[in-house]
């Protein structure tokens, strides 16, 4: 029903305000550890079984995880000294209150995101000074908290490098150049010592005495820039993928076998749901990073799926994210046979086996552009959109890029494509990472050194360069506020190209286009005028405009099919242009929204019968909202 056009946007919504006030591609099965090759500065697989295996921007700021051996003697006999650390006396405060009108943008809207990767789970082959004085094989989040010496030591090193690996300003120069979202993995050990009873780190539990605050500390500064945060438990009781990544060293997968392991994941996604649900910019909860693909999983997110839904009203409806196991087809099936807010995320990249190794850069790049755009294309129509790539990289090995005339060239190529490729047939992506040790030199993995190179300069929804000036933005929410408050837009007989036209403002040469501009337009986004509230208020004509729909044998009559055109294309008009009032942002979860808005409207609005006609007409609606968004907008750069 949906089609996947070059505009990753083009769908959804019903009273908008009626919403709002009630609202394969096998590239291993696990992703090992990058382990790097000091002579090319990139990655290959740590081991040839990837089964088996542990898994200079010019454009802003560029920061390098805090240096813990700066911070670390060692005695004669080999023991850790730890410098002692107070974590600053942040004050425990509750979410901001909760806003249902931004949180339904926050929640819907298309993703540029980063992975906030080795903040709260840790990859040695990431930030390896954490673990220099880790026990046992040092290479999990366990091997940290059971070494250093003592638990007080750990959690010193812990909460240092919770206060300072990654900050506020981080978060606005990640809004700054148009990420709207991160994905923030933390681990069961994250929730605090009450969730570790029963579990490997139950006899550290103290160390993670201050973690849940220091969670809500980032959830709220990425508010603070207007950012969305994926909350994903990378790490579950028993371990679902026997990986490094999920907090443990013994490589057993103990989730799918052990019920009491079951039990403890559901209680600590049912307590985050309790906690989230609620929370503005909280943009949905993924319930488990890269499990094994057991034939049990489904059933497992089907049990863990009911219990967040039935935590309150509002968890009926929370967007919930589960990985697909690398099963693309496998879950893109699942999903698409439920109607919930529920999002298959898949992960890909091209480093980690030796048909990887083989293929050139741009050979890479061929099937990026070819069979693999097709299949999540594909999967993407299945499941309503409801699809995301919340891990890739610009990494290739080395002996990829050796097959390369210019490698920098091929490698930006292949890059790019990705993201572009992701954002056309997808809701969003995430870069794996933000950030890590010797960042700078590692464009492959580091969005930080990414950014400018291997990636654009920045990521906005209209495209690289995109950004509004206060004016534009208010330009903007006057059509909002024409729309609903005067005439709303109908379906014309034949779109004219001149419409867009029409709504274009010339751009103000005096406006400031910098940086600071851009701040301050984005701050602006959090003081609506009343004017703009106002185009939120649903007027009465809205809603009985039309008489009760009449059927002859079942049919709908004109009248009802005309009224729910004439709402579909409304309503995706003012979506686009409500969604860009917000960052710029648009519409990406597109089928979901269109399936939600109906049932909220009701038979009454939309007859049954006639759900095509409001689908199919929305989706204009919204083409030409965002055309005309684009026409009041500066686009370039």
């Amino acid at each position: 029903m949906l089609s996947i056009s070059d505009n990753p946007a083009a769908s959804s919504a019903s009273g908008f305000a009626s919403l709002l006030q009630t609202l394969g591609l096998m590239q291993g099965s696990f992703k090992p550890s990058p382990a790097l090759n000091e002579s090319s500065k990139s990655f290959n697989q740590s081991s040839p079984d990837p089964m088996n295996s542990a898994s200079n921007s010019t454009s802003g700021p560029m920061f390098q995880a805090v240096d813990f051996s700066a911070q670390t003697a060692f005695s004669d006999n080999g023991a850790c000294n730890v410098e002692p650390y107070t974590t600053p006396n942040y004050a425990v405060t509750p979410f901001p209150p909760y806003d249902p009108i931004e949180a339904t943008v926050y929640r819907y809207r298309q993703q540029q995101s980063v992975n906030l990767g080795s903040w709260f789970v840790h990859e040695q082959w990431m930030t390896p000074s954490v673990f220099s004085c880790a026990s046992g094989k040092r290479i999990s989040e366990l091997d940290i908290a059971s070494g250093w010496g003592s638990h007080d030591n750990a959690r010193a090193v812990l909460e240092r490098h919770w206060d300072t690996f990654i900050t506020q300003s981080d978060f606005q120069y990640l809004a700054n150049i148009g990420i709207n979202t991160v994905r923030l993995p933390i681990g069961y050990w994250s929730l605090g010592p009450g969730f570790c009873a029963g579990t490997p780190f139950e006899s550290v539990a103290d160390v993670y005495r201050n973690a849940w605050p220091q969670v809500i500390r980032a959830i709220n500064m990425a508010g603070q820039a207007g950012i969305g945060v994926l909350v994903d438990l990378h790490g579950a009781p028993g371990s679902q993928n026997g990986q490094p990544h999920s907090g443990i060293s013994d490589g057993a997968t103990n989730l799918f076998t052990d019920p009491s392991d079951q039990d403890k994941t559901v209680s600590a996604l049912v307590w985050l749901a309790q906690q989230l649900v609620h929370v503005t910019n909280v943009v949905g909860i993924q319930m488990l990073n890269e499990p094994q693909n057991a034939p049990n999983l489904s059933d497992f997110y089907t049990r863990a799926l009911d219990a967040m839904r039935g935590t309150s009203p509002e968890a009926a409806s929370f967007p919930f994210y589960l990985h697909d196991g690398f099963d693309l087809n496998r879950f893109a099936d699942f999903i698409g046979g439920r109607t919930d807010f529920v999002v298959q995320d898949y992960h890909s990249y091209y480093v980690f086996t030796p048909q990887d190794d083989r293929e050139a850069a741009h050979d890479h790049t061929a099937d990026i552009q070819g069979y693999i755009a097709n299949n999540l294309g594909q999967a993407s129509q299945r499941e309503r959109r409801n699809l995301v790539i919340d891990e890739w990289s610009c990494a290739l090995t080395p002996d990829s890029m050796a097959q390369e005339e210019n490698p920098e060239d091929a490698q930006k190529q292949f890059c790019t494509d990705q993201m572009y490729m992701y954002t056309n047939a997808t809701a969003g992506w995430s870069f794996w990472a933000f950030r890590k040790e010797a960042c700078n030199d590692d464009p492959g993995w580091c969005f930080t050194a990414a950014v400018g190179r291997t990636l654009p300069s920045t990521f906005f929804s209209y495209g690289p360069g995109s950004f509004a000036t206060p004016a534009q933005l208010q330009e903007i929410a006057a059509l909002v506020a024409g729309s609903v408050t005067s005439t709303s837009p109908s379906p014309p007989a034949k779109r004219d190209p001149g419409l867009q036209a029409a709504f274009a403002v010339p751009p103000d040469s005096t406006e400031s286009t910098d940086a600071a501009a851009l701040a301050s337009s984005s701050d602006s986004l959090h003081k609506r005028s009343p004017e703009f509230q106002a185009a939120f208020a649903v007027p009465a004509s809205t809603e009985t405009a039309f008489s009760p729909p009449h059927k002859r044998d079942g049919v709908p009559d004109l009248a009802s099919s005309q009224a729910s055109t004439n709402k579909g294309y409304s309503d995706g008009w003012l979506t686009a242009q409500i969604f860009a009032t917000h960052g710029l942002s648009r519409l990406g979860f597109i089928g979901q929204y269109i399936t939600d808005s109906i049932v909220k409207l009701g038979p009454t609005v939309i007859a049954s019968g006639t759900e095509d006609f409001y689908k199919d007409w929305f989706l204009k609606g919204l083409c030409d909202g965002e055309n005309a968004v684009r026409g009041v907008i500066q686009i370039g750069g």
